[in-house]
């Protein structure tokens, strides 16, 4: 896993404020809110993207029947705060074998969810909140339609707005599906009571995307 911050459209490396600009700077996406260094599947890796995570965190609760949480990812600095935020989820998918899933939720024009989306844009684009939803899931008691998005295909991408933000639902490989979220409900982890025994597992590869 990089320990740099990078650029959360592409990746890339960033270069850090300095005297002249208060920004982080992409050479091709120019000013962006650096993608930290992946956070560890722990308790102490949880807590340092609470500490500044200005949307909400995102986990389905309770988890599918053999999930495991395997890390964090966000988006911001100390001045700025987490302005994207997500989790990473591993476990055994409706068809068989191992599946991952990431659910973000950002601020729009980030681009760290089309960045693990595969999207070339910082948006889930046209295709999100036009026509029938492809899926629901639950947010607070409230449906929070969910659209699919042109991934490659080696996962399935879906993309809604909950709370004024941005939520983006990852799934490795593709037909890991929105099945698996479906039957359950979000929850966001910043709010008071969320003190939960989690399983943690092994730190998630698709993080290093």
């Amino acid at each position: 896993m990089k320990a740099e911050p990078r650029c959360p459209r592409c990746g890339g490396q960033v270069n850090a404020p300095n005297p002249w600009s208060s920004d982080w700077t992409c050479s091709v996406h120019g000013a962006v809110l650096p993608w930290q260094p992946v956070r560890s599947a722990s308790a102490a890796g949880l807590a340092a993207v609470l500490r500044d995570a200005r949307v909400p965190v995102w986990l389905p609760w309770p988890l599918p029947a053999g999930w495991l949480v395997t890390g964090f990812v966000h988006a911001g600095d100390g001045r700025t705060g987490g302005r994207a935020c997500g989790v990473a989820l591993s476990g055994p998918r409706l068809a068989g074998g191992p599946a991952d899933i990431l659910l973000i939720a950002e601020e729009m024009g980030i681009g760290l969810g089309a960045h693990f989306a595969g999207l070339p844009g910082a948006d889930p684009g046209d295709g999100c909140g036009r026509g029938v939803p492809h899926a629901k899931v639950d947010v607070r008691g409230h449906p929070v339609p969910m659209w699919a998005l042109r991934a490659p295909p080696d996962r399935a991408a879906y993309a809604g707005e909950a709370m004024g933000n941005w939520l983006w639902a990852v799934f490795w490989p593709a037909d890991a599906g929105m099945l698996v979220l479906e039957p359950a409900g979000l929850i966001d982890l910043r709010e008071p009571g969320m003190d939960l025994d989690l399983p943690f597992g092994a730190l998630s590869p698709r993080l290093d995307q």
